[in-house]
């Protein structure tokens, strides 16, 4: 996408190249200030982006420490800030995301196009609230908090660095480990992952194809990619925020985390939007139907199966052990994948899924609960015990009404909110 938008270069010495390439990619106007002058520039321009120009730490820590609190805190949109930064050292500021300064500097330009992406999305979910305030609507209840509590990592290796790597990357964000590619593979088609790491142990050929899947796969384009050693230059145009870094656990994890909290923020602005646009019917922290949706369309599919003769089935998944707020949403996230196009779910008041099966008997709905319940309980996870996934099954029989169904599926009516 173009580069739409005024955009400040903060760099002590003119960058030309950068500018000439900012500006070929269409951003207008460019405004370049030196590190003193940027918290000043950044007032004065509202900025679209900010681009640092020069590796290495700051000329003004001052300066770079309220520049770091205006682009934190500013209002409207998210403003993306990409650092250039040589293989060995930080960025500028730590809520940048890094671009290295030894490659092209199309490289750059194309992780900061990801980052317009979002925030472009950004822009469009604050319009919807303000259109929908204004129109009278309820505003559903939208997540807050930093983005980074909500994402998951994955690591695939086998190498001596995977378990410091683990560790390291598991201090900051939810991490998943895959000791092979096919395992990876599986863990990227089941669940939501906002950033992969391909740990060393595995051979080129094998971390070439792991990188192929991922470059044909357009859901998988904008994920955050680090590959510890050298990584193929091929995939650069196709995976934009692609890098390498070689064996320091460390810093890959304070490059990687910026680019994993602004893939996970823009997951949860797509659920955001998916529930403004449908006047709140879909939960905008796991995706699924609120509960008083999933009461008022179950009561609908009960009515029209019961006049036209048609079979229902309804499961409740309920755990076992000490089911923490994220184990929670993780399981909600995880049946929005796991449900077929015909089913509707939402989770309950008490962290339990309901998950209705409309043209389904009761023979058939056992097959499609048990797949859910191994993936759930494969893909739940708590520090402190281990989730044990119970499902209970009801399907609608002759003379059934809403009431009757949900006593037998979990003891106790269900009705919508008035």
């Amino acid at each position: 996408m173009s580069l739409q938008g005024p955009m400040i270069v903060v760099a002590e010495d003119p960058a030309a190249d950068l500018v000439e390439a900012l500006g070929a990619a269409g951003a207008f106007p460019i405004v370049e200030a030196k590190w003193a002058d940027a918290p000043t520039a950044f007032v004065a321009v509202k900025p679209a982006a900010v681009v640092i120009a020069e590796p290495g730490p700051p000329a003004n820590e001052a300066a770079a420490r309220m520049l770091s609190l205006q682009i934190a805190t500013v209002a409207g949109p998210i403003v993306p800030t990409i650092a250039l930064a040589h293989g060995n050292m930080d960025a500028a500021i730590p809520i940048a995301l890094t671009a290295d300064a030894s490659l092209p500097v199309a490289r750059l330009i194309a992780r900061l196009q990801s980052a317009m992406r979002v925030r472009t999305l950004h822009a469009t979910v604050l319009r919807r609230i303000e259109l929908f305030s204004s129109h009278g609507g309820k505003l559903p209840m939208l997540p807050v908090g930093d983005a980074l509590d909500d994402a998951t990592v994955l690591i695939a290796g086998r190498g001596p660095l995977y378990p410091t790597l683990s560790v390291a990357m598991g201090e900051r964000v939810k991490v998943i480990g895959a000791l092979s590619v096919e395992n990876a593979a599986r863990q990227l088609n089941a669940r939501d992952i906002d950033g992969i790491v391909v740990g060393d142990g595995f051979s080129p050929r094998m971390v070439e194809a792991f990188l192929t899947v991922l470059a044909q796969e357009p859901r998988f384009r904008d994920v955050p990619v680090a590959v510890i050693g050298e990584a193929p230059p091929d995939f650069a145009e196709v995976l934009p925020n692609i890098g390498h870094v070689d064996g320091d656990p460390a810093r890959l994890v304070t490059r990687m985390v910026p680019l994993v909290r602004m893939h996970a923020f823009e997951a949860r602005l797509q659920r955001m939007l998916k529930s403004l646009d449908t006047d709140g019917m879909f939960d905008p922290e796991t995706g699924l139907l609120t509960r008083d949706s999933f009461a008022r369309d179950l009561a609908n599919a009960v009515a029209e199966s019961a006049d036209r003769s048609q079979t229902l089935s309804i499961a409740r998944y309920s755990f076992d052990g000490a089911l923490d707020a994220r184990a929670s949403l993780d399981g909600a996230r995880l049946v929005t994948r796991l449900i077929r196009n015909i089913d509707f779910a939402c989770r309950d008041d008490d962290g339990a899924i309901l998950v209705a099966f409309p043209q389904t008997d009761l023979r058939s709905a056992h097959v499609v609960a048990r797949r859910i319940t191994g993936d759930l309980k494969n893909g739940m996870f708590t520090a402190h015990d281990e989730i044990t996934a119970n499902v209970t099954l009801a399907t609608l029989k002759r003379g059934d009404t809403l009431d009757s169904l949900m006593q037998r599926v979990m003891g106790s009516r269900m009705v919508a909110a008035e």
